[in-house]
């Protein structure tokens, strides 16, 4: 029987092998218990290298595209992070190591309620979480020196680029559904560069509150 640590310690070496060598991102990882995010009955392959389902037929991303993803966002301890796609809150849980504040919104609320349950177990006291439609973002507490993205979308929203800091960085899986590479969206005065990086599939982004 392989217990925890040499579990965490083969997906750490994956994630070296798939060329996310950043120690900061690679010790979040290592430190946020992904078996939490997850389902009892999927417990047992929590530090495996793959997405596994959550309720709402939603997913928890591979913990590679979480590293890589995480990476692209060239985060810094001061900045401040809106996360578009709570979910079961693994991606937030990471970010929440490596800077000041994640605010993060999700539109179904048994994912909501779940993932700030989870939020307080772990005592992450720089996440704010609420119950929103990601197309609006979060004004009252703009600019973001960062923004990410956790679902497939056509182009990022022009209301989350308003709200995205001079020099901003932006991450999503943007393009048809089906067809999305992981974009880096970077903001330089009134122009936008984009860039993309890896082919990858992410359910899509929905406008409004989920019903249940």
């Amino acid at each position: 029987m392989i217990n925890l640590s040499e579990k965490k310690l083969r997906l750490t070496m994956a994630l070296r092998s798939q060329a996310i060598l950043s120690s900061p991102i690679l010790s979040a990882i290592e430190t946020i218990p992904r078996e939490k995010f997850i389902a009892s009955a999927l417990r047992h392959h929590a530090y495996e290298n793959a997405s596994l389902p959550i309720a709402c037929g939603q997913t928890i991303s591979q913990p590679f595209i979480v590293a890589k993803m995480t990476e692209a966002l060239d985060v810094k301890s001061r900045h401040i992070v809106l996360e578009i796609g709570t979910g079961s809150g693994y991606q937030a849980s990471i970010l929440s190591l490596l800077v000041r504040r994640v605010y993060s919104i999700e539109r179904h609320r048994p994912l909501f309620v779940e993932a700030r349950n989870r939020f307080l177990e772990l005592k992450l006291t720089n996440i704010t979480i609420r119950l929103g439609d990601g197309f609006s973002g979060w004004p009252e507490v703009s600019p973001f020196d960062r923004i990410i993205i956790t679902c497939q979308v056509e182009s990022v929203p022009f209301e989350l680029i308003k709200q995205l800091k001079p020099d901003g960085i932006i991450i999503a899986p943007l393009g048809p559904p089906g067809k999305e590479f992981l974009t880096k969206v970077t903001k330089k005065g009134d122009v936008i560069h984009t860039e993309k990086l890896i082919s990858v599939r992410f359910v899509p982004m929905i406008p409004g509150i989920a019903d249940v």
